[in-house]
């Protein structure tokens, strides 16, 4: 361990000053910290890693040694030569096999520091990602309430990543160029001390730039990409309410606030690029002008001292210093990555480390044998623990007996469905305390305690897997027979066996496969399964038509037999026979007895239940309809499940580009291209000249006249220092104009793609390829690929040119037989560089497609983690992400020998190219083919060429993603869309009246072509007019509002509007004429005001306005009684507001652009009775003079409306007014008898 601990220990000073901002101490584990899931046998094989890396260090300036001495030989030879015209080959071989002696050292040490790391890393890692996991999946429920879903899964990828590449081989790579540099040092001094201070002398400067340049770089691209996340996060805004911005125009808005984002990264990005070159250029300065100073100096040493000072010396103690100190910069960004997964690290290791108060894995707390089922709510105070100074409930009493079921009733918001989530111990309360059979369920085993329950909630969710393993997650070991009776119990048998795949039809993600009843049966099913003691329905009927609701209420009534159930519901027909009703207002229980008794209390329910009948004209229920499912898929019947899974589209293959065509796209830049064209062709130019004069030092220590040695060295070493001057001079010019050409190109082109992506149709985004993820990753990375395809790639090619021109052309001149032996080396050596770059650049890349899978299983549990913990099955989802894990990890220990092997192979070639071509060279000499200056030159002519060339390569961006990434562009940009809504063309009638007619319409969704949701639908509406729409979920309501707001197209027939087909009006016209108010609105993340104003897109909406549709839509007061009023935030997707508030958000939006047609698609149904009264009052009026077209599943809510049609399998079935459809008897009269007499 002794000899390890030296090593690890000199990384940890360097650590505290690289690559950290200033601003706050960044939080970061202690370097020891990191491995603290290591196993002793790990610990072993690293240290044992780390002594290969040392010992590996040491292999380049010992070559500096052996090359300084060949030097020497040569340079007697060639005075010898001179002198007597003899050579002595011996001696030139001897070095040549000590060349290939440490070639093979360097390639058995690599190979097995790199294996042992990157061994290691992967196991650590993988053992991290399981305990990370873990923990997530026992946290509380407050602590996700603080935490962003999204954050956590970026940890689990990201952030693990960035682990794994610190604990990985960037350690052991660091101790070996520590070694080298400190091996260097110690061997400079020994052989010349005097030149070794004078070059030292000039180090500072180099290491000080190369600090400075990484620091700035560091700051400007973490600024670049923040600037850049603002804008990333506008088009995610934006293309999730895809829907929402083409109803109402938003287009042009949206594109604005997009471009406005983009301009800041743009402009960090043109620092960072004209930062990254003059300190590149700079440092090419200093190392040339050092190059200057060692070869004078050193040659006044050889002439003062020649007994001490040799040219093989001179060039040892240079180039084993020089060599000593790059090896510290290159070192430098292993430690960055270090430091990173330092950083990194805390958050993760802190999250594993975090006290759960309540966790579901403990084994703790008691278990009874059975439960009997009294629960009784003594004094609960409570307060979600992320709004701290919001008190939800203020005291409830409340008392559950065995067997019974209440039902908790009250306006939205007043602490319902907190007293279930307290039962289910999500939270603890503030203060009081829950009993379950006399026990304080605190002291109750929390697995235990929520395996015996079973929740229905509002919006279950399902998993994406079979219906039977969604069923099968209420209870492991159900069997087939307990998974029927289940479905049976839950009333889900029917459409499930009608599906092809029966129980086993996979339900899609988040259940969209299906509609928002048979999610809600299948939820059922999975809590019947287990048969809980206890049931809890939080509004588990409200997701359904009435014919469902029925059927799953006669379901649910048996369900409660013997069961103690809580039932919380808005629509009061459905509890009336609960044994306890009781009725909450601002968080206390204000009474509670049978339905009976309350109603001759006339208190809060009463006044409910009057609401609900005066309103109802007779007691209609309140069907609550939320179906998230709709706005997506609108409306599936059964074959079309099955269809749509088959039916995954392959993605499109990107069209392959020229790269004259990717170049053209930078076209308005040219002149820059051009500058920076031409600087790189002269910077081609450098290297070789650099090599030439190298030579040519070398050449003249065999003069035997120390005068014109003299002189001779000054000139040459005035010459370095001038190219050092163009060297600088290039590359800013270069790093300028490519980095200005590739940020002004980066910028148009994320436009034109937003823009072209604003300008697609619904359909288009319906396609799984064309997801928001997809689609805001393209916008991110595809851009800036294109720009690296572009400018830089050309300035490379031409640098490229020009450098092995020059090169060979000098050497074929000087001795074509050894030329013709190095370009035979020249593929080994940029192979060799190019394998090194490769290597270094990591291996995360490889691995991502695996874990992508682990990473759906953790998004998906992460983000329906209450439904999860509701089952207590964290277990089956912790064990399904360790399997996705497995395969990774394999892949991971499999590559890591390899690994090893490029790394060493990579490291090795350049000692073996060495010693082929000075034991030719001595060779040539011996038989008086060439000069030994001659041998020089040739080699270091190409050397350094290849040198340059393999630096450079690896600088350059990925050609192969880039035209990939150009091809996806270009395919988008030229991708017109048949419902443009760019185009000017169409007619804009002026006097609009608002006829609107559906002429024999034939529809399928684009993604579902062979399921036909209208098969010949004929309605119309005259102007002023409601038609009301009627019929079971899946029948083509919400479809045909979508028609009309020409979302898609129908198949066949016509959409009138005052008797012009809409195809022939020009579509932002018509789309501002519409006022629609959907059933989940979406809201943006700005201002209640702003989202208002939202509504007409063409002006600007004044305050007053705003003002006037919000009173309309009865927000105001309530507006009014926030603090910040109007300019309060909605939050992401309107989060901060509940249910009804951001309906009405959503009517105040639509009444702002004050449409001809008002379009509601269940508008109402998200509301409590109370809201509802009111809004249903401000839609009244908002229908005055309008033509309005209403869906609902709520019957009571469109008795008045002039029209109304029965829609049954996308045909109109019957129509008329509510009287003549009742006296006809027929499919409407069913509908209203099933809800009446429900």
């Amino acid at each position: 361990m002794t000899e390890g601990q030296p090593t690890v220990d000199t990384e940890r000073k360097p650590k505290k000053g690289l690559g950290r901002k200033k601003k706050e101490p960044a939080k970061a584990v202690g370097f020891f910290q990191l491995f603290r899931y290591a196993t002793g046998c790990e610990v072993l094989l690293m240290i044992i890693g780390l002594l290969c890396a040392a010992l590996h260090g040491i292999a380049l300036p010992l070559m500096c040694v052996v090359f300084g001495q060949m030097t020497d030989s040569f340079v007697q030879s060639g005075q010898q030569l001179n002198l007597t015209g003899t050579y002595s080959e011996r001696l030139i071989c001897i070095h040549a096999y000590y060349f290939v002696g440490i070639g093979c050292a360097v390639f058995l040490l690599g190979t097995f520091q790199v294996m042992l790391f990157l061994l290691t890393a992967t196991k650590q890692t993988k053992r991290i990602r399981e305990k990370y996991f873990h923990a997530i999946l026992h946290q509380q429920m407050s602590w996700f309430d603080t935490h962003q879903i999204g954050v956590l899964n970026v940890r689990l990828t990201d952030d693990i990543n960035t682990i794994n590449e610190g604990l990985g081989d960037k350690i052991c790579v660091f101790v070996q160029f520590f070694c080298t540099f400190l091996s260097g040092f110690i061997i400079g001094f020994i052989f010349g001390w005097k030149l070794t201070l004078v070059i030292l002398a000039v180090s500072p400067l180099l290491a000080g730039s190369a600090a400075v340049w990484s620091k700035i770089l560091a700051t400007l691209t973490s600024k670049e990409l923040s600037a850049y996340a603002k804008a990333g996060a506008v088009a995610e805004e934006i293309l999730v309410a895809i829907r929402t911005v083409v109803a109402f125009n938003g287009q042009k808005k949206a594109v604005e606030r997009y471009e406005r984002n983009l301009e800041d990264a743009k402009n960090f990005g043109i620092k960072k690029a004209i930062t990254t070159n003059v300190s590149m250029g700079f440092t090419q300065f200093v190392i040339f002008g050092t190059y200057a100073l060692a070869f004078w100096y050193g040659t006044k040493l050889s002439v003062d001292e020649p007994e001490n000072y040799t040219i093989g010396k001179t060039i040892t103690v240079f180039f084993s210093v020089m060599i000593g100190a790059f090896s510290l910069g290159q070192g430098a960004p292993n430690l960055e990555a270090i430091a990173k997964a330092r950083g990194a690290a805390y958050e993760v290791y802190n999250t594993i480390d975090q006290p759960r108060p309540i966790d579901s894995s403990s084994k703790e707390g008691h278990k009874p044998d059975c439960v009997k089922g009294d629960i009784e709510f003594k004094n609960i105070h409570f307060s979600y623990p992320s709004r701290k100074d919001v008190k939800i409930l203020q005291g409830v009493n409340l008392t559950v007996p065995r067997g019974k079921t209440i039902a908790l009733v009250g306006a939205s918001g007043c602490g319902k469905s907190t007293t279930i989530q307290l039962l289910q111990r999500f939270y603890d309360p503030d203060s009081g305390e829950i009993t379950l059979d006399g026990r304080d369920i605190r002291t109750l085993n929390v697995k235990w305690l929520r395996e015996n329950m079973g929740i229905v909630s509002q919006e279950p969710v399902l998993f994406g897997t079979t219906i039977a393993e969604n069923i099968r997650y209420g209870r492991e070991d159900a069997t087939d027979e307990d998974i029927e009776r289940a479905v049976r119990e839950a009333n889900a048998y029917d459409f499930i066996s009608k599906l092809p795949d029966k129980l086993n039809t996979m339900v899609g993600e988040r259940g969209a496969q299906l509609s928002g009843g048979q999610k809600q049966r299948i939820a059922i099913a999975r809590a019947l399964v287990k048969n809980p003691k206890i049931l809890l329905l939080d509004e588990a009927t409200s997701a359904l038509d009435t014919q469902s609701e029925s059927v799953v209420q006669a379901a649910l009534d048996k369900a409660r037999a013997g069961r103690t159930t809580i039932v919380i519901a808005h629509r009061l027909s459905t509890i009336r026979t609960a044994d306890v009703i009781a009725g909450f207002s601002n968080g206390e229980v204000v009474e509670q007895g049978t339905h009976r008794e309350l109603m001759a209390k006339k208190g809060v329910y009463y006044s409910l239940v009057m609401q609900q009948v005066l309103y109802h004209a007779h007691y209609i229920p309140n069907v609550i309809f939320r179906d998230v499912y709709h706005q997506y898929q609108s409306n599936i019947p059964y074959q079309a499940c099955f269809y749509m899974i088959s039916n995954k589209q392959k993605p499109d293959e990107a069209p392959d580009i020229p790269f004259t065509r990717i170049l053209a796209l930078n076209k308005p830049e040219w002149p820059y291209m051009l500058v920076g064209t031409l600087s790189s062709l002269v910077g081609g130019a450098v290297y070789p000249c650099v090599a030439i004069i190298f030579a040519k030092i070398i050449g003249v220590f065999s003069e035997v006249d120390p005068e014109v040695k003299r002189q001779k060295t000054m000139m040459f070493s005035l010459l370095f220092l001038l190219i050092g001057g163009v060297a600088f001079v290039t590359y800013f010019l270069k790093g300028y104009m490519f980095g200005k050409s590739g940020e002004l190109l980066t910028m148009r082109l994320r436009r034109q793609v937003f823009h072209a992506m604003m300008r697609q149709e619904i359909g288009w985004f319906d396609d799984n390829n064309n997801a928001v993820g997809v689609l805001t990753t393209r916008l991110a990375t595809d851009a800036s690929l294109v720009k690296g395809a572009t400018g830089s790639r050309l300035g490379l090619a031409t640098n490229t040119v020009c450098a092995l021109t020059i090169a060979i052309v000098v050497a074929f001149i000087h001795s074509w037989q050894l030329t013709l032996l190095i370009l035979a080396c020249v593929p080994f050596l940029i192979g060799a560089n190019f394998i090194q770059m490769r290597a270094m650049a990591g291996h995360a890349s490889k691995d991502q497609g695996a874990l992508e899978q682990s990473g759906k299983i953790s998004t998906e549990t992460v983000e329906n983690f209450k439904t999860v913990v509701g089952l207590t099955r964290e277990d089956v989802f912790f064990h399904k992400f360790m399997d996705s894990l497995e395969r990774p990890y394999q892949n991971g220990l499999v590559k890591a020998p390899i690994y090893g092997l490029t790394f060493a192979v990579a490291q090795a070639i350049p000692y073996m190219v060495n010693a082929a071509i000075f034991r030719f060279g001595s060779w040539l000499i011996a038989h008086c083919h060439t000069e030994y200056e001659n041998v020089f030159l040739v080699f270091s002519v190409i050397i350094f060429a290849a040198m340059n060339i393999g630096e450079s390569a690896s600088f350059a961006p990925d050609f192969a993603k880039a035209k990939a990434a150009a091809g996806r562009i270009l395919g988008l940009l030229e991708k017109k869309p048949e419902i443009d809504i760019y185009s000017e063309e169409g007619e804009k009638p002026t006097d609009f009246v608002g006829d609107i007619e559906f002429r024999g319409i034939h529809f399928a969704y684009p993604t579902r072509q062979n399921v036909r949701v209208l098969q010949g639908l004929n309605v119309s509406v005259g102007p002023g007019q409601t038609l009301a729409l009627v019929g079971e979920s899946g029948c083509g309501k919400s479809t045909s509002i979508q028609l009309l707001e020409r979302f898609y197209s129908p198949a066949e027939g016509q959409v009138l509007v005052d008797g012009l087909d809409t195809k022939t009006l020009n579509l932002s016209w018509l789309r501002s004429q519409l006022g629609l108010v959907s059933q989940e609105p979406i809201l943006f993340d700005c201002s209640i005001s702003e989202n208002i104003q939202y509504g007409d897109n063409s002006r600007e909406v004044s305050q007053d306005e705003i003002e006037e549709a919000a009173k309309n839509a009865n927000i105001h007061d309530f507006i009014m009684g926030l603090p910040e009023k109007y300019n309060t935030r909605v939050g992401d997707k309107g989060t901060q507001m509940s249910g009804g508030q951001k309906q009405r958000i959503a009517i105040a939006r639509a009444l702002v652009r004050q449409p001809k047609v008002l379009l509601l698609d269940e508008a109402t149904s998200a509301l409590d009775t109370e809201s509802e009264k009111i809004v249903q009052h401000a839609l009244d009026a908002a229908r005055q003079g309008r033509t309005c077209i209403v869906i609902a599943h709520r019957l009571s809510t469109i008795q008045n409306a002039d029209q109304i049609a029965v829609i049954q399998y996308g045909q109109v079935t019957e129509q008329g007014t509510h009287t003549d459809l009742m006296a006809k008897g027929g499919a409407y009269y069913a509908l209203v008898n099933a809800q009446v007499n429900h």
